[in-house]
């Protein structure tokens, strides 16, 4: 099996930002806005009047996925309405330099760089505004392709391209080979990706295809028996319903769900990519900026295991949530549902012993929380461990806890 070093690099980013950001955010009903809402072309391109978004939204965005712990971001150059964040270079009139006299994803690949964060671009296969998509499809291809060209050859080094729409033609043939390796020719090293959609999870593409997707739903391994090359894995996941900016939606997910998602997601070695939808302006909302505090207080954390450490074949005992990662000496026991010490009229859980039991081959010399180097009670009898994790004090509830076994 084939190992290529950029694609164990891109699992080690461990955590990525998604941005859905276009015209829909003008409209804030959603990425799906033209289509769902069968909204005319008349009507719609009225957004273009008031697309402009302000003049630092990209260093704001990316100083917010900074402090959450993220390492990359991907942001939708183009999304299925058409319209393009940057410089089309004649191929139409449908972009940003054209609508507000900005080349938007000249600017967030400058804020990425200058913040240390890798930019990555989302591109729309299927195009509801590209005429040719309908009428002449092969003319539609080559018009993708010179657009990811321009992707691949203007914007200095990036991470990769993260593809999405196929499922919408898969009668077609979209020349696979060609549009990837175009991107092979300009980007050797950048991660080539193809959302499968809700509908095929996980499920292995082109052999060019560098990572499967798991598109809201929790990550599983990955059955490489078949592969003549290993392939990464990424969750992306809303923070409420919709992917891009939606004004009336409320239904937004608990930060303790976002915690285990993130942590599910490197048991599996799998990167965890969280969406946001900035608002018309290049903003986000107030609870946007806090879920991303939260997240990168935990992930700060925790940092030591998120990112570079591996799975490992090892399960914990009676209890299937917890597991292990390892890094040089060290293994980590990621540690779920642990219960709260306290008063019965403030704690809702009762106080009781976590006793984590499975088999290690070396001998452990120290076991400690990794958020405060506090040790913790273990024992071992031959390859058996037990560590005894006791239960949060009032004041603390971590959600997931991360125990670090030195061997």
């Amino acid at each position: 099996m084939i190992v290529k070093q950029y694609i164990k690099d891109f699992e080690k980013l461990g955590f990525g930002m998604f941005v859905h950001f276009g015209l829909y955010s003008c409209i804030g009903m959603g990425e799906w806005a033209k289509k769902s809402r069968s909204i005319p072309w008349e009507e719609y391109l009225k957004t273009l009047d008031s697309f402009c978004p302000k003049e630092d939204w990209a260093k704001e965005l990316v100083r917010a996925a900074k402090g959450a712990g993220c390492k990359y971001i991907t942001l939708t150059t183009r999304h299925h309405d058409g319209f393009s964040l940057y410089d089309t270079c004649g191929l139409n009139e449908y972009d940003a330099p054209h609508v507000c006299g900005r080349d938007l994803v000249k600017e967030f690949v400058d804020a990425c760089n200058a913040q240390g964060i890798i930019p990555f671009f989302y591109h729309t296969l299927l195009d509801w505004h590209e005429e040719s998509y309908q009428t002449n499809f092969q003319a539609y291809l080559v018009y993708l392709r010179k657009s990811v060209e321009l992707l691949c050859s203007n914007y200095g080094k990036i991470g990769g391209i993260w593809f999405d729409g196929m499922w919408d033609k898969p009668e077609e043939d979209w020349q696979e080979d060609a549009l990837y390796g175009l991107i092979r020719s300009y980007q050797k090293d950048a991660m080539i990706i193809n959302n499968t959609g809700l509908n095929a999870r996980g499920a292995l593409g082109h052999i060019e295809l560098d990572s499967v997707t798991f598109e809201r739903g929790r990550p599983q391994p990955i059955n490489l028996s078949d592969s003549p090359k290993y392939i990464a894995s990424e969750m992306c996941e809303t923070f409420a319903d919709h992917w891009g900016y939606a004004e009336n939606d409320f239904n937004f997910k608990p930060t303790a769900e976002l915690i285990q998602s993130l942590a599910i997601c490197r048991r599996y070695r799998s990167n965890f990519l969280f969406n946001v939808g900035p608002k018309a302006d290049g903003s986000l909302r107030t609870i946007d900026k806090g879920a991303l505090e939260i997240l990168g207080q935990w992930a700060a954390l925790n940092a030591e295991a998120l990112y570079e450490p591996a799975p490992v074949a090892v399960e914990v005992e009676n209890k299937p949530k917890n597991f292990l990662l390892k890094n040089g000496n060290n293994y980590y026991l990621f540690l779920f549902d642990i219960s709260m010490r306290g008063d019965g009229n403030v704690a809702i859980n009762k106080e009781m012993v976590l006793d984590n039991t499975f088999s290690l081959p070396e001998t452990v010399q120290s076991v400690c929380w990794l958020d405060s180097g506090k040790p913790l009670q273990f024992t071992q009898t031959g390859d058996r461990v037990t560590v005894t994790a006791e239960p949060y004090r009032y004041g603390q509830s971590f959600v997931v806890r991360v125990a670090k076994i030195t061997v």
